[in-house]
């Protein structure tokens, strides 16, 4: 603990954020270049008969046109594939995407042509003029039209629009579970679907070198190397021919990981016209075609003895994956709900199955949590309403059943190990901390006043870490000035990195931070190998190849040192930054070491490293308190208090504004976030911000935050993931919150978004039952 914990500072980046030097990919413009616009479908589902580009090519300003036989050469990204577990062994059917509609057009705001002209402007005007023929078919809105019988298929290869039935658990053992249990609970819940709305907006820039046949890219991503890595799956363009140039990046949420549609077009064009190609979204093309999040419909049992101790637990999702499979979408809505199962609870026997459709509507993908919200708020849920159904104090019932700390680390039902935690002491802390006790005279308080107030609590579980690659690397270089060069391959978007990597390393070594300069992703450093910023791992795996690397050039310095000190290796001992003949007082610093050594170049301190992939389980006891008005359904979230387990903690600070910022996301989605589809032409109804309703500072007070610290035994930072914690915990206890209030007034069942018109319509309609 004590070489990877620092004292906060300040971020290293916030001062050119604030100061309006930040250099996002709007910001990069190169000589010569021009600007593309793409002509998007306003339709969701048609043939596509003709496309007229004639008037396009005429207008002022144009260079070129570009439809889908243009550039028919261009492959799809191949969707991430779930675990073994599809029901009747069929697996994954993933549908080829045509970078530009070329027959068909399947959800609003596809593309189907791209125009590059001098000026934006006039890319614009000229995109206007395209005309397309369409013939309209059948649109298909959510997952009953689906999975109707007779539904018109959105691609013949996938019989009845379903890509994936996925199941995990014993089906039979938990049947039989139920069949003899004291009590059950079921019911409904809704992960409505959300745009991810980073602060900025899509685009690339792109400028192709005839010299050396390579293409510098510019765009948002969480992680130049893996970003172009699929980009030459797309393209067809070997991947060390693809330069991607770290910019800092407004936001991610999920949504910045897999190259989009656009971009190989892009790349094609700067060829084609040798001169650089830029293009910038609007927001309403982010709302129509950046990868939405969640999409899930949930119902979920659960079965509990005569002293209310947990049984079994049985799920069913219906996931919404849109028109196309993005990269990660089928993949984390299927994993995550098998790996958490039946959350932090021991049960008996466990069976989940997740139906996967293909809708006229954006693809979904990967968003803030992954499926970890989702899993642990039908569970959270079934629980609330098995305390209400039994009378029984809610954390008492949970602490009834929950996995003890000396039974770490544990195997669940489904074949996850956690690997540590104390899910008991997550909950008492919580319940301390929030005055659960005092909540009655509250509610008191609050009825005299003639509102309805609600308090709702969630003790969750989710793992960070993991991936596809079996490693990650970082390097250590330094510069003749005795600075250390650190490289790594996740894109920050927010997270602190440049100030969290370089303290880490310099607290490992013993020198002066400012000494220590992070370069991710850079296409001019050494070639690494590793994952983007996903998954809350990026501390947890590159903090722990930092380590490597500083265990191995402490072991460099080491005869350095012992050449210097005129000792034998074995005597050099080394400590905060000094090594010492043992037994002695003299010394030599770590510092002066790196001086010396950088007489030579390349330094022989110089160290790449890597950190082969593991898993760790962050966790906590979220508690919400609410007040609503039963005369207009206004919600107030009058007190958060959240409790997290994230393991040893590197950086309070920012471990905080994570936490924060996950929760304000999950709270956005319970109390407003919906994207709405007209179910009858597929149009998006909510695609400006004056209809999709956006979190704002005022929704959540500031959050009381603690941690419980149980570090975990996979990596040697014995850290946890940070990342999604707040958004996996703040669902499930901001539901139980509303849920706690409305029950008082015969409210039985309500799902989020918990929005002011929707709660008074929830009363209403229960008054008059």
């Amino acid at each position: 603990m004590s070489d990877i914990g620092f004292k906060y500072k300040g971020r290293r980046e916030d001062q050119r954020f604030i100061t309006g030097q930040g250099q996002y990919t709007n910001d990069h413009n190169l000589p010569g270049q021009v600007y593309a616009c793409f002509r998007r479908s306003d339709r969701a589902h048609a043939i596509v008969k003709s496309i007229d580009v004639e008037a396009a090519k005429r207008s002022p300003g144009v260079l070129a046109v570009l439809t889908g036989k243009d550039v028919a050469g261009f492959g799809t990204l191949p969707p991430l594939q779930p675990p073994p577990g599809s029901r009747g062994g069929q697996g994954l059917l993933w549908p080829e995407r045509p970078i530009l509609a070329r027959d068909r057009v399947r959800f609003a705001g596809e593309e189907i042509a791209v125009v590059v002209a001098e000026t934006q402007g006039q890319a614009r005007d000229a995109a206007d003029l395209i005309e397309v023929e369409f013939e309209d078919l059948p649109v298909i809105i959510g997952h009953a039209r689906a999975t109707a019988p007779g539904a018109a298929l959105l691609h013949d290869k996938i019989p009845g629009n379903v890509c994936l039935d996925f199941e995990y658990g014993d089906e039979k053992a938990t049947a039989d579970a139920f069949a003899r249990a004291a009590g059950t609970v079921t019911l409904t819940a809704e992960s409505p679907r959300v745009a991810p709305n980073p602060m900025e907006v899509r685009g690339a820039l792109v400028a192709y070198d005839a010299a050396s046949d390579t293409y510098d890219f510019y765009s948002p991503n969480q992680g130049g190397p893996s970003f172009g890595h699929e980009l030459s799956i797309i393209s067809g363009i070997p991947h060390e021919k693809i330069r991607v140039k770290m910019a800092d990046v407004g936001g991610a949420f999920g949504a910045r990981t897999a190259p989009f549609p656009e971009y190989p077009p892009l790349m094609l064009l700067s060829k084609q016209l040798k001169r650089p190609v830029k293009w910038l979204s609007t927001r309403s093309e982010d709302f129509l075609t950046d990868n939405h999040g969640r999409a899930v419909s949930m119902r979920g049992e659960l079965a509990y003895d005569a002293n209310g101790k947990f049984l079994a637990i049985r799920t069913e999702w219906l996931c919404d994956s849109g028109a196309y499979l993005a990269h990660a979408g089928a993949f984390t809505n299927s994993i995550n709900g098998k790996v958490i199962g039946a959350g932090v609870y021991q049960v008996e026997a466990m069976y989940g199955r997740h139906i996967q459709v293909m809708t006229n509507t954006a693809p979904t993908n990967a968003y803030r949590g992954a499926g970890r919200p989702e899993a642990n708020y039908i569970v959270e849920r079934l629980v609330d309403e098995a305390a209400a159904q039994l009378d029984i104090d809610p954390f008492e019932l949970r602490r009834r059943n929950m996995i003890k700390k000396t039974q770490f680390p544990y195997k669940t039902l489904t074949g996850a190990m956690f690997d540590s935690g104390d899910f008991h002491a997550l909950a008492a802390k919580a319940k301390q901390e929030a005055d659960w006790k005092g909540f009655a005279a509250r509610r008191r308080a609050s009825r005299k006043a003639g509102k309805l107030r609600g308090i709702g609590s969630a003790v969750f579980v989710e793992p960070s870490g993991g991936g596809g690659m079996k490693k990650d690397e970082v390097a250590v270089l330094f510069d003749k000035d005795g600075r250390a060069i650190i490289h790594n391959i996740a894109g920050p978007s927010g997270q602190g990195h440049e100030t969290v990597f370089p303290e880490l390393v310099a607290r490992m070594l013993g020198i002066d931070a400012e000494k220590v300069t992070l370069k991710q992703g850079d296409p001019d450093g050494p070639h690494l190998v590793g994952h983007p910023s996903i998954g809350s791992r990026s501390t947890f795996s590159y903090g722990s190849a930092y380590r490597v690397a500083a265990d191995i050039i402490i072991d460099k310095a080491k005869k350095i040192a012992a050449d210097e000190l005129e000792a034998g290796v074995s005597d050099i001992e080394f400590a905060n930054g000094v090594f010492t003949i043992a037994g002695t007082d003299r010394n030599i610093t770590m510092t002066k070491v790196i001086e010396k050594s950088c007489a030579i170049v390349p330094s022989p301190l110089d160290t790449v490293a890597e950190y082969g992939i593991s898993l760790a389980f962050p966790s906590g006891a979220h508690v919400v308190e609410v007040e609503i008005d039963a005369d207009t359904g206004k919600v107030d979230v009058v007190r958060y208090t959240a409790v997290d387990d994230i393991g040893n903690v590197v950086n309070q600070v920012l471990a905080d504004g994570q936490i924060a910022g996950g929760i304000a996301q999950g709270a956005g989605q319970v109390f407003g976030e919906h994207c709405q589809y007209d179910e009858t032409d597929g149009q998006l109804l909510t695609g400006s911000f004056m209809d999709y309703c956006m979190p704002r500072a005022h929704l959540i007070p500031t959050p009381d935050l603690f941690n419980i610290v149980v570090p975990s035994p996979n990596n040697p930072l014995g850290v946890k993931g940070v990342g999604e914690t707040g958004s996996t915990g703040s669902l499930p206890a901001c539901m139980n919150a509303v849920l706690n209030a409305l029950r008082t007034v015969g409210v039985k069942h309500f799902d989020m978004p918990a929005t002011p018109s929707r709660i008074w319509s929830a009363i209403a309609a229960a008054k008059s039952a």
